[in-house]
């Protein structure tokens, strides 16, 4: 049982909860929550150790490496309101596009520079939810494996085909794979979202959450808008994601009928 924040393995926990180069360095990062680490487990990632508070969490010990902690210790290192009184740690990934392949009607959803945690969380948990084939975060400003991706995903990181590049390699690869380009530039030329057939090998590219997209796409595909009835003539970037990823499952869907 650790009782103590001066444990080294409370340390090292600590700073992958908390520091985006450590985590980056180590190749590792933790995962707190019950139906996080039952996500990332299910997914195929590499556990290493986990942290349990058994006073919080009795739901049986992961087949791996496990140590025990007070929930004094537990609650002084969890990153969430609510204890769950389990955080995994796990080895990352690679997202490079050279695993990525697309099937015939792929839908790739692509956000530049993303900036904040929770919308990255939120449009991954869209974009699972939907039925998106990939999404693609070009230049990312924000760690995928931020506790904060993670938690506000509800561990959706895991099962979601997510990959990361520069702009250039990127359309360099929709090119080789003849992938038909969507914008979302708010200008005069833009047409109805649901006015554009999406059923078939796709990518709908959603810029920063300031500034919209970059100078490098405009011109390089057609150019959509969600219409809007309102005052207001934007939305937030990850409920514009959400909407568009709506319509593509709606004429996916409708396409099949």
């Amino acid at each position: 049982m650790i009782e103590s924040l001066q444990n080294d393995k409370i340390k090292h926990l600590s700073r992958l909860l908390t520091d985006n180069r450590f985590r980056k360095k180590s190749g590792t990062f933790a995962v707190e929550g019950k139906q996080e680490n039952q996500r990332a487990l299910h997914f195929g990632y590499e556990p290493l150790e986990f942290f349990i508070c058994e006073d919080l969490y009795q739901d049986g010990i992961p087949d791996a490496k496990t140590l025990f902690i007070s929930e004094k210790v537990y609650d002084k290192i969890a990153y969430r309101g609510t204890s769950e009184g389990i955080i995994g740690i796990y080895k990352t990934k690679a997202h490079t596009l050279n695993t990525l392949i697309l099937k015939d009607n792929a839908t790739v959803i692509i956000v530049e520079s993303v900036e904040k945690p929770g919308n990255l969380g939120a449009i991954l948990r869209s974009c699972e939810a939907f039925g998106i084939d990939a999404l693609v975060i070009t230049d990312p400003k924000v760690d995928f494996y931020n506790p904060n991706v993670i938690r506000s995903s509800v561990g959706c990181l895991f099962g979601m085909a997510v990959y990361q590049c520069d702009n250039a390699l990127l359309a360099e690869f929709l090119t080789e794979q003849q992938v038909e380009i969507f914008t979302t530039k708010m200008s005069n030329d833009a047409t109805d979202l649901y006015k554009n057939n999406f059923t078939g090998k796709s990518a709908l590219i959603f810029g920063t959450e300031h500034s919209g997209i970059s100078d490098f796409w405009v011109g390089k595909g057609k150019n959509v808008l969600i219409p809007m009835v309102g005052t207001i003539d934007s939305l937030n970037l990850s409920n514009a994601v959400a909407i568009s990823c709506y319509e593509i499952l709606r004429q996916k869907s409708s396409a099949n009928d």
